[in-house]
């Protein structure tokens, strides 16, 4: 069974570095992605990196979440944090190096817990098997194939 599903989004320059977000079908009030680095505090928006890492981020946890859900568990308390590792690559441009996610969740409950230990075991790919439910992770690990048209 092949399933494929498309949908686009765009970007319109606001200014300096700073797109403006379009997503499609998606309103929403104001989304913003700025590239300035300038200092944190002055900026309109995360830059690309911290997109990156915050769609890994939430696509794992809902993952996780999702997951729980097949084992009829619902979860209400679940926090979660990445850190982003850039460095420059062999030809000194800026590359996301890693990132490292923590999600932290509370289960007092042995039945719950036992039911969220299932999440966590090994797939047959050595992963944790709630991982194998993230579509931008094992996306981005298994490279996404990006191709590029400059139109002027």
């Amino acid at each position: 069974m092949s399933e494929e599903l498309t949908t686009k989004i765009g970007i319109t320059l606001e200014k300096d570095m700073i797109f403006k977000c379009d997503l499609g079908e998606m309103k929403v009030k104001d989304c913003y992605i700025d590239d300035t680095h300038k200092d944190e505090v002055n900026m309109m928006g995360p830059n690309p990196s911290r997109i990156l890492a915050m769609a890994v981020l939430s696509c794992l946890s809902a993952s996780f979440i999702f997951c729980l859900k097949k084992r009829n568990f619902n979860l209400d308390d679940l926090k979660a944090e990445a850190e982003i590792t850039v460095n420059r690559n062999e030809k000194g441009f800026w590359r996301v190096k890693k990132i490292d996610v923590v999600i932290k969740v509370k289960i007092d409950d042995p039945e719950a817990r036992r039911r969220a230990e299932q999440c966590l075991k090994k797939a047959t790919n050595s992963k944790p098997f709630f991982e194998n439910f993230c579509i931008v992770t094992e996306s981005v690990r298994s490279g996404i194939e990006v191709n590029v048209d400059l139109d002027f």
